[in-house]
């Protein structure tokens, strides 16, 4: 059994290729500029290959992310505007200051233990410049209880690479926690040769008076709740929710 992304990190960008990031960069920064980000340095929490960093930082921000996955780390690619180092971000201290922090998809969700998702607020609110903003989105306690999450197989493939994923949820309704426990097959077509492992990635979900309670802890105020990308007020059919705070 692996940590999560120990083994998949070389199977990220083309597990999720179907992400737009160039409209999930777009929605970040138009979310920035509409709340009056102070300025253009960011901190991006869970940063993972540099994917929303290294698009971000084409948009004229400087960008530096903090990514617990060595592996992770080893394979994104800095670049002019963006920079990364292997961190845990609940308890790591830098020397400098940002106008915001952001932490993108589903990061903070990974923080299941009240201590560490506490201890995730008070570091973004250490690296903020008074009035920065901390930007982030979680899966949605009402979604998760309406919707539950379920077994789900991937499947895609390349040339030289064919990969089976197999996702496999446990839900702990009083901890307000899911274990997503993946099986991963990969066939390298070219050498046959055949490699599987399973990773289990924890997930806590969030409901707003839940956040709120944890964002006024660290001297924030909620700016906005809205459902990811398209902006629509949160409810049950709403899995992943968008936060905007500012540190007063």
């Amino acid at each position: 059994m692996n940590k999560p992304f120990d083994a998949s990190a070389c199977f990220y960008d083309l597990l999720y290729q179907e992400k737009d990031s160039e409209a999930e960069v777009d929605y970040v920064d138009r979310l920035l500029q509409t709340y009056s980000v102070p300025g253009t340095s960011l901190l991006e929490f869970g940063s993972g290959t540099g994917r929303h960093g290294g698009l971000l930082a084409q948009r004229g921000y400087w960008v530096h992310g903090i990514e617990r996955s060595d592996s992770m780390v080893a394979i994104a690619e800095c670049a002019e505007g963006f920079s990364c180092q292997q961190g845990d971000i609940t308890n790591i201290r830098l020397d400098c200051h940002f106008d915001a922090v952001i932490s993108l998809f589903h990061v903070v969700s990974y923080q299941t233990t009240n201590q560490a998702i506490q201890s995730l607020f008070a570091s973004a609110a250490h690296h903020l410049n008074p009035g920065g903003l901390f930007l982030f989105d979680v899966w949605y306690s009402p979604a998760v209880a309406a919707q539950r999450p379920e077994v789900r197989v991937k499947r895609l493939a390349t040339p030289a690479l064919s990969i089976t994923r197999i996702c496999e949820p446990t839900i702990y309704p009083n901890l307000n926690c899911v274990d997503v426990s993946y099986t991963f097959f990969a066939h390298d077509i070219t050498s046959c040769e055949l490699t599987n492992f399973k990773e289990v990635h924890q997930m806590r979900h969030f409901s707003l008076p839940e956040l709120d309670l944890l964002a006024a802890a660290e001297g924030f105020e909620r700016l906005t709740a809205e459902e990811w990308l398209s902006g629509s007020p949160p409810s049950e059919s709403t899995w992943g929710v968008c936060i905007v705070l500012r540190k007063l």
